[in-house]
């Protein structure tokens, strides 16, 4: 069936006979490599440009200890996307584990690569002696630009789709069979939600300063909680807790944009908190003391 929906004809009825069929793959030197890949690769470079363009004046860490911190990010937010799908997979995995391997067949979930891109940051900032806060303020922001673009591999491999609907913003997928049928672009709600966020951060913080380091990550945290929350109901892939019928990621966008908002409730009421890109030090750069930063 998933071979089939690859093959389909995509249409928006909202936009009369407009339809496309875009290739999922294509192969070369006698290798199918998915599009999907490289939408994701896409997303990646865009948010790490973006980051690296304003992370020294936006939360004081310059250019190079930023693309140091990236060269550890990819390949553990690929990991651990991997593994948070095939764990509540395990029963599609034991009988072929090796597949667990083939990311280039699809199988990333987000929460997977945000957990352990936390991970990382945490230590690394250990290390460095950077406040974690610091680091993810500047990170969200390419998180935001690589979910918005990285949702469209989705678009290619017409999957992350939801329920079908009637809905004057409907996708049809036309299978070879001549069959359509009406879904929920939840890929797309997704991707706008993110771009939405991503413009409200980018001119909110153009014209009003961070009160504290973490801030812009809580409220990444709390939008697109929200957002994800409401999205995943339409969806008809979850990965579900058991046979509880409890969406995994639903509950856990929810929970995390309560906590989010709590947090954010509290810290605010403090007041305001030194900022480390206030402390005159830029992290990475040459003769920079990192153990009194």
């Amino acid at each position: 069936m998933q071979t089939m929906m690859r093959e389909a004809v995509i249409s928006f009825p909202m936009f009369g006979d407009f339809s496309v069929n875009p290739p999922a793959s294509f192969r070369l030197f006698g290798h199918t490599f998915y599009l999907y890949g490289a939408i994701i690769a896409l997303g990646f470079i865009l948010g790490i440009l973006y980051c690296a363009r304003r992370s020294e004046k936006f939360a004081g860490i310059s250019s190079d200890a930023f693309f140091d911190f990236v060269l550890w990010l990819i390949p553990t937010a690929i990991i651990g996307a991997r593994l948070y799908y095939v764990l509540f997979r395990l029963d599609d995995y034991r009988a072929h584990p090796v597949d667990i391997l083939k990311i280039w067949e699809g199988g990333l979930a987000i929460y997977g690569g945000i957990l352990a891109g936390i991970l990382l940051a945490v230590l690394w900032c250990r290390k460095k002696r950077i406040p974690f806060g610091a680091l993810a303020d500047i990170s969200v922001y390419g998180l935001l630009i690589g979910q918005c673009v990285g949702r469209w591999g989705n678009f290619l491999n017409r999957e992350a789709f939801g329920r079908e609907t009637t809905a004057f913003c409907r996708m049809g997928l036309t299978l070879p069979g001549g069959e359509t049928v009406y879904v929920h672009p939840t890929f797309l709600y997704e991707s706008l939600w993110n771009l939405a966020g991503f413009l409200f951060l980018h001119f909110y913080f153009q014209k009003h300063r961070r009160r504290f380091d973490g801030e812009v990550l809580l409220l990444y945290i709390a939008w697109y909680g929200v957002g994800r929350a409401m999205i995943e109901g339409l969806r008809t892939d979850s990965l579900y807790i058991g046979g509880s019928g409890v969406r995994v990621s639903q509950l856990l966008a929810a929970l995390s944009a309560v906590a989010a908002v709590v947090l954010l409730v509290i810290f605010l009421r403090r007041g305001h908190t030194p900022l480390y890109v206030e402390t005159g030090k830029s992290a990475g750069k040459e003769g920079d003391d990192h153990d009194k930063a």
